[in-house]
């Protein structure tokens, strides 16, 4: 009987399923708000799900994790909890008098 493919394709099935649940991105929305900062903090910068299709990179407040000439700068993202400041990069906006 050709029970080999089928097995073969079974186990394939279940190793793609691991490393694609291993790959998720976490989802501020079922954090608390110390959960969210404190994984920002120790991986210096992270992906986050933060809605239904929506996602983003958050880094710490003081970091080299930012492409020149981004800086990090405050976001607010929905937790468990309420709204949490967390930080983004994004390009300085300078106003200049005229």
């Amino acid at each position: 009987m050709p029970t080999r493919p089928i097995v073969l394709t079974a186990a394939g099935a279940i190793l793609f399923a691991v490393t694609s649940m291993a790959y998720a991105r976490p989802d501020t929305r079922t954090m608390t708000c110390e959960q969210t900062q404190l994984l920002i903090q120790s991986r210096h910068a992270v992906v986050l799900t933060t809605g239904r299709n929506t996602c983003d990179r958050y880094v710490r407040q003081f970091c080299n994790e930012c492409g020149w000439p981004e800086v990090p700068t405050a976001a607010y993202v929905r937790t468990r909890d309420g709204q949490c400041l967390v930080h983004r990069c994004e390009e300085p906006v300078f106003d200049l008098p005229d």
